[in-house]
């Protein structure tokens, strides 16, 4: 079982930020693998209930939305990519905006793994960019590199995959907050981000389907109780990182318009806290 392995030198992180990439602990307690893919799956009612890692060796681990998954640390060389990547291109761009920030190893490894080329239909290369994005939201502060790169997976447009459209969703999320002194252009990607709203074509579906995402929008995970066991526990690595899960939901949020318990304004307010919040426990664990 999960509980008997050794987790020496193994690093706590939500199931829920699960990439391609990661090496993954495994039940069994044999060498870490790496995970080809990672599919949430929601249940009954339509609230995520399962991560589905698919290791490289075709193997499938389920793990319950609230649990720890245990991760290798990986480190990763640029080795270059940003000379070896086509001018004006994708890769060119994460690898420049990486170099401006040496001292980030998740941006690094991040950089390193979409060095290899981004494929805008690949839905894990859409995870590593919009964790990029909004690791230089979160981390680093900057808010231009943040947008820019934000903006790669704001062109794009709901094609029916819900798996990939909620990375290309968390950018649009991401970008609508950065933008939103500007109103014209907020408005822009608030309104792509309700794209797939009204994808059901079946009348019934759509209307279940509306019925459980103003729930989610009135109710949302902000994963409450997670982040205060692990602020209870002392474990700031952890907190920070469902803090960072509650950042993408709040992001989501506000620019989806708010719902009809949590206005903009409010939203706002809570992202600001939280942003600080994260600064405040990434110079915690940096003393």
């Amino acid at each position: 079982m999960v509980n008997r392995m050794d987790r020496t030198g193994l690093r706590a992180v939500p199931a829920e930020v699960l990439a391609a990439g990661d090496l993954l602990a495994v039940p069994d307690g044999g060498e870490p693998a790496e995970v080809a893919a990672v599919a949430v799956e929601d249940d009954d009612f339509g609230v995520p209930a399962l991560v589905v890692a698919t290791l490289a060796n075709g193997r499938r681990l389920r793990l319950a939305t609230g649990s720890m998954a245990y991760l290798e640390p990986a480190g990763s060389d640029l080795g270059g990519s940003a000379v070896a990547a086509d001018h004006g291109s994708a890769e060119e761009l994460v690898a420049q905006t990486a170099q401006a920030h040496p001292d980030n190893p998740a941006l690094q490894e991040l950089a390193g793994r979409l060095a290899r080329g981004i494929n805008l239909k690949s839905g894990s290369n859409l995870q590593d960019l919009h964790q990029f994005a909004l690791t230089l939201l979160v981390d680093e502060g900057d808010t231009a590199a943040s947008l820019t790169i934000a903006d790669l997976l704001a062109d794009l447009p709901f094609d029916g995959n819900f798996g990939r459209w909620k990375w290309i969703e968390g950018g649009l999320a991401i970008a609508a907050y950065l933008t939103r002194h500007d109103d014209v252009r907020s408005a822009r990607y608030s309104t792509a981000i309700r794209a797939a709203d009204d994808a059901e074509a079946d009348p019934l579906r759509a209307k279940t389907a509306a019925m459980y995402r103003q729930r989610q929008l009135n109710e949302p995970n902000v994963y409450d109780p997670e982040i205060l066991r692990a602020s209870g526990a002392g474990r700031s690595e952890v907190e920070r990182d469902w803090r960072v899960l509650r950042i993408g939901v709040l992001l989501y949020l506000r620019a989806h318009g708010g719902s009809e318990t949590l206005s903009r304004d409010i939203l706002e307010r809570r992202i600001a806290a939280e942003l600080a919040a994260v600064a405040a426990l990434n110079a915690q664990l940096g003393e």
